[in-house]
């Protein structure tokens, strides 16, 4: 499986004690690309589940999209 991650940060964020909840206590980075509080996890990675490892996908509002791939010689 593949996944196209469009990322449109301009910087590094930096992970300091106060982006830690008190509530729940973890920082947890999202490594999927997906999270809607990026570069947190939100959860968003089980939207996932499911994907056909032969098969690359763009997600788009949360919705789940085949695509292709081309690539062109230069």
């Amino acid at each position: 499986m593949s996944r196209e991650v469009t990322h449109t940060a301009t910087g590094p964020k930096i992970v300091t004690p106060d982006d830690i909840d008190d509530e729940k206590g973890d920082v947890a980075i999202c490594l999927c690309g997906l999270s809607e509080a990026y570069p947190f996890c939100d959860g968003s990675h089980r939207r996932a589940e499911g994907e056909d490892p032969d098969e690359r996908y763009k997600y788009v509002d949360g919705e789940r999209r085949r695509i292709s791939i081309e690539f062109v010689d230069e």
